[in-house]
């Protein structure tokens, strides 16, 4: 009698989808990012729906007409005190470090919906390059620890970012945009990130971005840690490419989601790409942009 054992005959259909997936673990990887990427922006989302319910009129954000027309989602009471830490001007009585973890959470949100799709291709890449030693019944480690480590990177980040968020409303005299504090601050952080556009380190780290199979294949390791490490070391490579496009959310407003889906689609078309034009726009429209804001808040 013959059977199929590749085909798991043995087993019933969820079995089989298991069998699978343990066999090939990279879909398991694939759906576990997009299902991150896909909550994170529903949360960001429903933060922003929030943001522009709270804000008069007179001071709405771009696109708070259309975020007022989407329908409330209600929420646990846990999620709404979230909610309320991260959008409070300024941190709560007797919450200072509850309101800066729940900052931290925030920014690292936003760093998984703008940020993990342009890591895409790095994960992918490691994926298959684990698909082909698993093949030869090498030992390979899970590509879930190298985004992990990948996502160190970015908490840390984020608890800069919330930090710096912190500082800026603990400075600024009001929760206008047009506050003086906030104007300068804003065209600052815009004007870091225009000149960063132009440096070399920036651009260095665009090569490691757009090119991590040599990277990956030469630190090859069954060594969780070491896969580990590796992630840390693409999540920094990204960071470098990244961090002051993440500064222009101080510009624009921390939960501005229109301006977090136009630089998440530009961080994806920046790190694909091959010229290095779609960076000097942006970088010199980003220095134009601040000269203005400085001299509107002066």
């Amino acid at each position: 009698m013959s059977t199929n054992q590749d085909g798991f005959d043995h087993l019933d259909r969820a079995g089989r989808a298991a069998a699978i997936v343990a066999k090939s673990p990279r879909w398991a990887v694939y759906a576990v990012l997009a299902a991150g990427i896909v909550l994170s922006w529903l949360v960001i989302a429903a933060m922003a729906i929030r943001g522009a319910e709270s804000r008069d009129p007179g001071s709405a954000a771009p696109g708070d007409r259309v975020l007022r027309m989407l329908p409330d989602i209600s929420l646990p009471n846990s999620v709404e005190r979230f909610f309320a830490l991260c959008m409070t001007p300024a941190p709560l009585d007797g919450a200072g470090f509850t309101a800066y973890a729940a900052l931290t959470l925030m920014w690292f949100l936003m760093a998984l919906a703008m940020m993990l799709p342009s890591a895409a291709p790095m994960i992918r890449t490691y994926c298959e390059i684990a698909d082909t030693a698993r093949q030869k019944r090498e030992p390979v480690v899970h590509p879930l620890v190298l985004a992990a480590g990948y996502l160190t990177v970015w908490l840390a980040a984020s608890a800069l970012f919330a930090g710096l968020t912190l500082a800026v409303q603990a400075l600024a005299a009001s929760a206008q945009p047009l506050d003086p504090v906030r104007g300068i601050a804003g065209a600052l952080a815009l004007g870091i990130a225009g000149l960063y556009q132009f440096s070399s380190l920036k651009e260095a780290c665009l090569k490691k971005c757009r090119n991590p199979f040599s990277i990956l294949f030469a630190r090859w390791s069954a060594k969780p840690f070491k896969i580990f490490r590796l992630g840390m070391e693409q999540g920094v490579w990204c960071l470098g490419c990244c961090w002051a496009l993440m500064l222009v959310m101080f510009a624009v407003g921390t939960m501005n989601l229109f301006w977090m889906a136009l630089i998440a689609v530009f961080t994806v078309v920046e790190k694909q790409g091959t010229k290095r034009f779609p960076t000097r726009l942006a970088g010199a429209i980003l220095l134009v942009w601040a000269v203005a804001l400085l001299v509107s808040s002066a």
